[in-house]
């Protein structure tokens, strides 16, 4: 009986595959004449599709020159409008030319879907208007994000706090550095909020409010060691970034010696992000397999979408002293038989010194036994050699780490993880 489903399914598959290729093909052949046009024009050089006309409801202009003299081409299949329909999250590939540098591979992002852009257009005009459809540009000056104009000196938490995951609980220190390392300013470098222009003032805070994955990038920036993906520039509502190389989920069944070392630089930057010498703790709210990617030639695992992470101010937790704070905080484990699933308070993590929340969340997600992605189970470092999983020391450290079964069991099986990984991949610390 099950091999009866089973052959059914497989049928079902094959017909809807080849329905698909059928259905693409037909539209290959009824677009031939706008997918040629497509594929010789350089769309990123046009400022429609750049969205440009939106700004300074975008996010940033500091690229525009190199999009607009055509210094970026998107590749191959990128340039045929027919793949929109897949590319879901609007995520392009790109070559960006330099006349001394050559070219280099670049990553595009809109930072959101069709809906999810248009969505901050309705927005911005409900707030202003009450109406879900109004003059965009006009109705950006009746909202909060014209509000902080030059008369206005710094930015401060009662202005944004909760706006986005970022801010959700923000110190002026942290609004500061925000300001401070903005880099859609050609005058960046003071946390003066009035030193920017009105139109840099409001694309900051719309960035601020939608989506500020290109302000963490920003203010944590990979060039003093920060594991994001470096920014390059934005031009109305798209930014570039740096291409790092394949998602994480690409080497799900390579070697067990690069899977060994990929685990533990991902327990690394679980650390970094947690404990550093500023005193901010990073907490990466959204961990799967495909918002890390691995360099092929250092081999160094980067973070790639940092949309979802909550910036706490340690030194200003030791400062308010919230009920509780100087309690260490342990994560629950959340089994709840889906992709990426985690269990958080924001209010706890913005309330207390010692939290193990990126401990929990790499090794619920992305190391242990827990860890399911696309149809596949046992999390980065599963089938371990024959004398480690007769050792048994590797499974009994993942399962502490996800699922701790002592008090403050996660935090000890975390530093003894990076160690024993460490030792395992002959890294030297």
């Amino acid at each position: 009986m099950l091999r009866l489903v089973s052959l059914k399914l497989g049928r079902l598959y094959r017909y809807v595959k080849l329905a698909v290729l059928g259905s693409l093909a037909a539209a290959l052949v009824l677009n031939t004449h706008s997918l040629l046009a497509s594929l010789q024009r350089n769309e990123l050089s046009e400022r429609r599709f750049l969205q440009l006309n939106k700004c300074p409801a975008c996010w940033g202009t500091s690229w525009c020159r190199k999009f607009l003299n055509g210094q970026l081409r998107l590749e191959s299949w990128g340039r045929l409008r027919l793949f929109d329909f897949f590319n879901v999250k609007n995520v392009y590939f790109a070559r960006y030319g330099e006349p001394r540098e050559g070219s280099r591979r670049v990553v595009l992002k809109r930072l959101g879907s069709a809906q999810e852009l248009a969505d901050i257009d309705t927005k911005i005009c409900r707030r202003a208007t009450g109406r879900g459809r109004c003059d965009l540009l006009q109705a950006l000056h009746a909202t909060e994000f014209a509000s902080l104009n030059g008369d206005v000196r710094l930015l401060t938490p009662d202005a944004v706090e909760g706006w986005s995951d970022l801010v959700h609980c923000p110190s002026q220190r942290l609004l500061d550095r925000l300001v401070r390392r903005y880099a859609e300013t050609k005058d960046s470098g003071s946390f003066l909020l009035r030193n920017l222009k009105d139109s840099e003032r409001m694309q900051l805070l719309i960035t601020l409010a939608f989506n500020p994955e290109p302000l963490v990038l920003q203010s944590f920036p990979s060039d003093e060691g920060w594991p994001f993906a470096k920014y390059l520039g934005a031009c109305g509502r798209m930014v570039a970034v740096n291409y790092v190389g394949e998602e994480l989920w690409s080497y799900f069944n390579a070697p067990w010696e690069k899977r060994v070392d990929l685990a533990w630089q991902l327990m690394e930057i679980a650390e970094q992000l947690t404990n550093n010498d500023f005193e901010f703790a990073l907490y990466l709210l959204d961990v799967s397999f495909d918002n890390f990617a691995v360099g092929p030639r250092d081999g160094k695992v980067i973070i790639v979408d940092a949309e979802n992470v909550l910036v706490a101010d340690k030194r200003l937790i030791r400062q308010n002293k919230p009920e509780n704070w100087d309690v260490w905080y342990e994560s629950k484990f959340d089994d709840c038989d889906k992709e990426a699933c985690l269990s958080f308070s924001k209010e706890i993590l913005c309330a207390r010194v010692t939290v193990d929340h990126n401990y929990y969340a790499i090794c619920q997600n992305l190391l242990s036994r827990h860890a399911t992605w696309r149809g596949t189970s046992g999390g980065l470092l599963h089938d371990p050699p024959a004398e480690i999983a007769k050792e048994g020391q590797l499974e009994a450290l993942l399962d502490e780490c996800a699922n701790p079964k002592k008090r403050y069991g996660r935090f000890q099986a975390a530093k003894e993880l990076r160690e024993y990984l460490a030792q395992l991949s002959n890294n030297v610390r």
